[in-house]
């Protein structure tokens, strides 16, 4: 449950940043490969904008939530 909980938390603060800054790494790379057209909007935000916070969130709550598993794991008594 506290991996979830770390998952939306990172999810969270990378949709954030992408939105206040769009070309931010790998979600910009991602939106770019599937030719998003940068003049669509929604609700008053580039379409490109929001599938690049999208998977920046996505990606980087999976990496933070990989660490943070892999991290409780080791802390673990061995019996």
């Amino acid at each position: 449950m506290k991996g979830a909980i770390i998952f939306l938390i990172v999810f969270v603060i990378f949709f954030a940043v992408t939105l206040a800054y769009a070309e931010l790494p790998l979600g910009n790379t991602i939106s770019d490969a599937m030719n998003i057209d940068p003049t669509v909007e929604w609700s008053g935000l580039p379409v490109r904008t929001l599938t690049s916070a999208i998977f920046n969130g996505v990606i980087y709550g999976i990496i933070a939530w990989l660490i943070f598993s892999f991290i409780e794991k080791a802390r673990k008594p061995k019996v």
